[in-house]
């Protein structure tokens, strides 16, 4: 099997800088916490899951994580150029506005601040290479399902009679 190798994000203009978490830069946390937090993936989560057995379950194939793809995309759909993100409420910013973290918000907020735009850069890149980026949050995979398989399930119908416009967005 042929080995792809590992992609980086080449360095934006004006990206957000993100300070270490450590004692030294006046950071501090308890053994639970760091235990908790050891334990969230960034791959292979559960609304992840939901939406992969259904896509499956609906004869929907694809790719998992490519490492050769900008952002490495949940779910590639090579076929009809769609990549799929399964985005954390937290992590990626859910109603920003309102959820902001209320303790160490020196390290928080650039950290979400700067995944946001990282989301938005991929977005850009990966239009720019001729695929189509939806993106879903992890409540909408988990509250209405059916919904998500549904939109995925009409862009393909769509894009099996002609080409989507490079300009779709979900």
């Amino acid at each position: 099997m042929k080995k792809h190798p590992k992609f980086y994000l080449p360095l934006e203009e004006n990206a957000i800088k993100v300070p270490r978490f450590e004692e030294s830069a006046g950071f501090y946390t308890t053994r639970q916490r760091s235990k908790t937090m050891a334990k969230i993936k960034g791959a292979n989560s559960k609304p992840e899951l939901l939406l992969r057995k259904a896509l499956w379950k609906e004869n929907i194939r694809f790719r998992i994580h490519r490492k050769d793809l900008l952002g490495r995309p949940d779910l590639v759909i090579e076929k009809y150029q769609l990549a799929i993100f399964i985005d954390g409420d937290f992590w990626h910013g859910y109603e920003w506005q309102k959820r902001k973290p209320k303790t160490n918000q020196q390290f928080w907020i650039p950290k979400i601040e700067r995944n946001m735009q990282r989301d938005q850069f991929v977005n850009h890149g990966l239009q720019g290479m001729g695929y189509v980026v939806m993106r879903f949050w992890e409540h909408e995979i988990k509250q209405n399902l059916a919904a998500c398989v549904n939109q995925i399930k009409l862009y393909i119908e769509a894009a099996k009679k002609e080409r989507i416009p490079e300009n779709y967005e979900k």
